[in-house]
């Protein structure tokens, strides 16, 4: 049976996509920490159990390896496509362009408040053809059917065996003193 062309969510994902889906970055590196490039924003794609590791920890332990670098835009981690793309098809992933850079977001991000699908735009005229990601139904800008590779994975059959907690903002669901 031939696999539809160019949308790569059938294709198996590489082992070590879902460690970095799962894989909590930005902290101090516990060797690094001082340094000035001791936060730990990289990735092997060669031994994906190593987690998050610093730029020192990449020139002594990982120097022959393929490994990415993670960023941040609003708080949420993203990967160049020019650096993953050689590893891993992102085809039908939203790309934005961040810092002249074109960028994928790890994981999925939860819609903003205020916004659907069905939202009218500036002066009340609807949007002509919304485009929603198939997993999270996140508003997209391209015709694309994924905000995320965490969702282009889901879509594929994967399941993210130990997803992150996300960090939010605000007030506690339960007080501390609650009996």
């Amino acid at each position: 049976m031939a696999r539809r062309a160019g949308t790569g969510a059938e294709a198996a994902a590489p082992p070590w996509l879902e460690p970095l889906l799962a894989t909590t970055f930005f902290a101090s590196c516990t060797l690094h920490g001082d340094a000035a490039r001791g936060e730990c924003n990289m990735f092997c794609l060669d031994c994906p159990s190593a987690g998050a590791f610093c730029f020192y920890c990449r020139s002594s332990a990982h120097a022959d390896h393929r490994s990415i670098q993670i960023r941040r835009s609003s708080y949420h981690d993203v990967v160049r496509v020019s650096e993953v793309q050689r590893a891993l098809d992102v085809s039908g992933v939203q790309n934005y362009v961040i810092n002249s850079a074109r960028v994928v977001f790890l994981n999925e991000r939860p819609q903003p408040k205020g916004t659907s699908s069905s939202s009218s735009g500036i002066g009340g005229a609807a949007k002509s053809a919304a485009h929603l990601c198939e997993i999270c139904s996140r508003t997209l800008l391209d015709p694309v059917r994924f905000c995320s590779l965490g969702c282009k994975d889901l879509a594929a059959g994967h399941v993210i065996a130990a997803a992150k907690p996300r960090r939010r903002k605000g007030i506690p669901r339960r007080s501390p003193l609650a009996s």
